[in-house]
């Protein structure tokens, strides 16, 4: 449980789990019958977070993490617990508690559209939401940074990141990310000396492209209101907090207090090595975006990464709310010549198959994974990511199958936008898609 999330997701009989077994919600059960079954949970405050284990009756029941009450860094990022409580959450007065969700469906498709975990949630907190704005953002550490033709040296300098403002702006995106490498790790104020921030966030500024700054979650908490503070006097639009890893209640007042700070200072905020969405975005919208979902990183190091599990994605993960996935991958491959390579990254699959992701997967703060380099190759490709929306007005899913296909029609004002994934090929009958 301790845990970024990140799950190839197992087809199994519930009659065969071993007791013991345990996993991560959602969870998704289709019946013999056909009938979907998506478990999970909503307005997940000031508590432990739900997962699922099996018991010696084969019947599944909720497990959480107790109350830590000693811990032990290892590192930057990595908090052990050594002891903990007999008790889930402790709190002072009466109080609600996280809803139970069972999405029940005989159509696969009706759990993309599905909006129970945003309704039963905490309603917004906050009074101004105007400054909360979507959009792309050119990223610059799946790629490691890698561009190429140009007339200095890549890396985690002016240079590069000015080579990826000058991206985002030709193209309209709204964003770029300064990730690993801008500061000392264990402190926030220790600036790679490779690196004016001054200069980079006012090159943004004249190209209008807004800086998010990549932060481990621990480093952020030790430095807390110096570090947003500093965030705001420079003009920063965002942060992007990684390794939390857990959920139990310390850690999940730790993901509320972050959106709470964040606003006061008009940042976004995207969650990464964290727990499943439970509703908090309802709350506090500037949560733009959440990973919790294993993403295109792991073609960087894992050979297990198949097209199969992105057609399953939809219906389990996206339920639950945006997912950051990260796609955009130009260099692709089939199986037999798929290579993990940490530093030069390909995909398993087609390049259609990446864009389609863009009109599938739901993320106000969509990432564009791949180097500028790559993408400056591929005008066609670039034509479709400058337009293609981040926030929809509609959603109609006409055709879908969990893991073996999924179509998707999305709205974004008068323009309709369509995905389709599929794990091999598919015959299907036509359907009316555009509603008058």
């Amino acid at each position: 449980m301790m845990s970024h999330n990140e799950r190839l997701y197992q087809k199994s009989l519930l009659s065969e789990l071993k007791p013991g077994i345990f996993c991560s919600l959602p969870m998704l059960v289709t019946t013999a019958e056909g009938v979907h079954v998506l478990v999970t949970e909503a307005d997940l405050v000031d508590y432990a977070g739900l997962w699922l284990q099996v018991n010696e009756q084969n019947t599944l029941f909720g497990i959480q993490l107790h109350v830590a009450l000693a811990e032990t860094p290892l590192n930057d990022r990595d908090i052990t617990v050594t002891e903990r409580a007999d008790y889930i959450a402790k709190t002072s007065s009466s109080r609600t508690f996280p809803w139970r969700v069972m999405a029940i469906t005989d159509n696969a498709g009706d759990l993309i559209t599905n909006q129970m975990v945003c309704l039963l949630s905490t309603p917004l907190q906050l009074d101004d939401t105007a400054w909360i704005k979507p959009g792309k953002v050119a990223w610059d550490w799946w790629n490691a940074l890698n561009v190429y033709g140009v007339d200095f040296k890549s890396g985690v300098n002016n240079e590069t990141y000015k080579y990826y403002i000058d991206f985002a702006s030709k193209y309209g995106i709204e964003y770029i990310i300064l990730d690993e490498g801008w500061y000392t790790l264990g402190d926030l104020f220790a600036i790679n000396p490779d690196i004016d921030m001054e200069a980079i966030l006012a090159h943004g500024r004249e190209k209008n492209v807004g800086i998010i700054l990549w932060v481990i979650w621990k480093t952020l908490d030790n430095q807390l209101q110096p570090a947003l503070d500093q965030f705001e006097k420079w003009g920063v639009k965002g942060i992007k907090v990684d390794f939390m890893q857990r959920d139990d209640q310390a850690v999940v007042n730790y993901y509320w207090k972050i959106a709470g700070e964040a606003a006061k200072r008009k940042l976004l905020v995207d969650f990464h090595g964290c727990y499943k969405p439970a509703g908090l975005r309802r709350a506090y919208p500037n949560v733009i975006a959440r990973e919790g979902v294993r993403g295109l990183e792991h073609c960087k190091w894992s050979p297990l990464f198949i097209p199969g599990h992105n057609v399953t994605l939809p219906f389990i993960r996206m339920v639950r709310g945006p997912m950051d996935y990260t796609p955009g991958g130009m260099i692709n491959a089939q199986k037999d010549n798929f290579r993990p390579i940490f530093n030069r990254p390909m995909t398993f699959g087609t390049r259609c198959h990446q864009l389609a992701m863009y009109a599938m997967f739901e993320i106000p703060l969509q990432m564009l994974a791949d180097n500028p380099s790559n993408y400056l190759k591929e005008p066609e490709c670039m034509e479709y990511l400058s337009n293609v929306p981040t926030v929809w007005d509609e959603t109609r899913p006409p055709f879908a199958k969990v893991g073996e296909y999924v179509v998707v029609a999305r709205r974004n004002h008068d323009d309709w936008y369509i995905g389709a994934m599929t794990i091999g090929p598919v015959t299907l009958s036509p359907v009316e898609l555009i509603y008058p």
